[in-house]
């Protein structure tokens, strides 16, 4: 582990920084594959030289940034030892939540196991997924609110499984509103099961990832889970369960108030949605973006807002939801949005050399 006893010079002074990593973490998993980690590292930190050689890392730069870089690698090492494979994406949402000055460690939340199927864990990636998973323990309604790519289904449904498989609740129960059909599914071709599955289908996938899917029909068929059409959930009311609903965006105020009002004795909501994504008829109010005004002051229930920041898919996506969001803010001011700076070309290493 690093210590820092070394690093008390002020900050824009160039110090040298040795780190020595324990023997029993592997080099290569904590470097990566061809060292794609320690790319990723010298990525987020470029004035920051970093050297390895056989079990020490150096590091020579400004001493800020020295310090900072330690403790990330301090980080990184503790989510080795605890099994946890590292990936470019780890670290760049590691050196975010060191940048961000949070009292929550990285380690703290990259080692944190939701859910295990086949040896493949279920943990947040950022410290707003966290604090997500972390509502959604201690809540009755939570309401995870943000852009695509932020694990606000994804993570609710492995806390459903999670519930269940603790026996803590007797079933699970996920619907989303059929908006693209008007939630007139009895004009749609087919059984009942044809006509849903195309608006239920993200759902199914992602309990495929935490359930063998051979038993998911079992399952579906004793009633333990229930993928339905939000229209279906008018007049019942859901005890013991464990309630997801996707895609909240696209309920109006009149579905909101109706499905809230479904929950029972012993169960637990989570109500997930983007408000940039509304899909609802013109002149129609989301019941989302109004609902947090609506439930101020009600005890048991949480908002959680997760931002481009715990975009945990591809990293371009986090750069288009920001680059929407800039161009809305400057399509409300009236003004037009400017074009990207960035050279339509970008020379290469070569040509970087010749240019020197």
């Amino acid at each position: 582990m690093a210590s820092y006893d070394s690093l008390n010079a002020p900050t824009h002074v160039n110090v040298e920084h040795r780190i020595v990593v324990p023997p029993q973490v592997s080099m290569s998993m904590l470097l990566g594959p061809a060292d794609s980690v320690l790319k990723s590292i010298e990525q987020g930190f470029p004035t920051v030289d970093f050297h390895a050689r056989g079990n020490t890392i150096t590091l020579r730069g400004p001493s800020g940034d020295v310090a900072l870089a330690s403790r990330l690698l301090d980080e990184l090492v503790e989510v080795v030892e605890a099994g946890t494979p590292l990936t470019p994406d780890v670290v760049t949402h590691s050196v975010r939540m060191l940048s961000t000055a949070t009292v929550t460690r990285p380690a703290e939340i990259l080692t944190f196991n939701i859910l295990t199927n086949k040896g493949r864990s279920i943990r947040p990636k950022t410290l707003g997924q966290k604090n997500y998973v972390d509502a959604i323990e201690t809540h009755s309604i939570t309401f995870g609110v943000g852009p695509a790519g932020t694990g606000k289904t994804y993570l609710a449904v492995a806390k459903a499984v999670q519930a269940l498989q603790a026996k803590q609740v007797s079933r699970i129960v996920l619907t989303r509103p059929a908006v693209e059909a008007g939630e007139r599914l009895g004009f749609l071709p087919g059984s009942l099961n044809d006509k849903i599955d195309p608006y239920l289908r993200p759902l199914v996938d992602s309990l495929r990832d935490m359930i063998d899917p051979e038993a998911i029909p079992r399952l579906m068929e004793s009633g333990t889970i229930e993928v339905a059409p939000l229209a279906y959930m008018r007049g019942r009311t859901l005890n013991d369960a464990f309630i997801i609903l996707d895609e909240a965006q696209n309920t109006s105020k009149e579905q909101m108030k109706m499905f809230l009002t479904r929950l029972g004795q012993n169960s637990k909501m989570v109500i997930t949605g983007d408000n940039t994504q509304v899909d609802l008829p013109s002149g129609t109010v989301s019941g989302l973006r109004i609902i947090e005004d609506v439930l101020t002051g009600v005890d048991d229930i949480e908002f959680c807002h997760l931002s481009a920041s715990d975009v945990v898919r591809n990293s371009l996506v986090s750069d288009i939801i920001d680059a929407y969001a800039r161009w809305d803010v400057s399509s409300q001011e009236g003004q037009s949005p400017r074009r990207s700076s960035r050279p339509t070309h970008r020379p290469s290493t070569f040509e970087k050399g010749i240019n020197q």
